[in-house]
């Protein structure tokens, strides 16, 4: 219920930045309907429901709003991102766009050096001396890790357009490039 409560807000009012942000007759509706309810509850005596429903209707901005059913409603911590780009600066998702790349080129190693030393040690003991077999599958997975450490700049950037897209989906709005590259 009070997950259900804070989310039929257009903004959770408990949350800074929008706590100064313009309430809506849906935002002052849902706290009315919750003053109703605490009152047929029990739980608000005839003039405390007065007053808040004055106060309700009264509100400007969404930040007036919550301390009117604070008690009334159980203060559910705000759930931040799984990714926890919501506010992430530019900064921030430029180092988890290298932190990524890093991670890239650690994967395109592993994928060079596992097989190749597989191969390596199958030729040498079956076949040590004869047709060297093992430098095609060297050059086939040694192809993918030269190309990632040469794309660095390119796989950083498409790692931080990920990241934007995404923190532009958690704070739901629309995904807008920063550079003229990436449209």
């Amino acid at each position: 219920m009070d997950k259900e409560f804070w989310a039929s807000f257009s903004h959770d009012p408990r949350d800074a930045q929008y706590q100064s942000m313009r309430a809506s007759d849906q935002d002052r509706g849902v706290v009315q309907q919750a003053l109703t309810e605490g009152y047929a509850d029990g739980r608000l005596d005839r003039e405390e429901f007065d007053e808040r429903m004055d106060r309700a209707t009264q509100a400007r901005t969404l930040g007036e709003l919550a301390p009117i059913v604070s008690d009334l409603v159980a203060p559910t911590r705000l759930t931040p991102s799984r990714s926890g780009l919501a506010h992430a600066t530019p900064d921030e998702i430029h180092r988890r766009a290298v932190a990524a790349w890093r991670s890239d080129v650690r994967e395109a190693a592993a994928g060079f050096l596992i097989p190749s030393l597989i191969c390596l040690v199958i030729w040498s003991l079956v076949m040590w001396g004869e047709f060297f077999w093992p430098g095609f599958v060297m050059l086939g997975t040694g192809i993918n890790l030269l190309q990632t450490a040469i794309r660095r700049d390119d796989l950083i950037a498409s790692h931080e357009r990920k990241l934007e897209r995404k923190q532009a989906k958690e704070l739901g709005q629309p995904w807008k490039p920063n550079d003229k590259a990436s449209e």
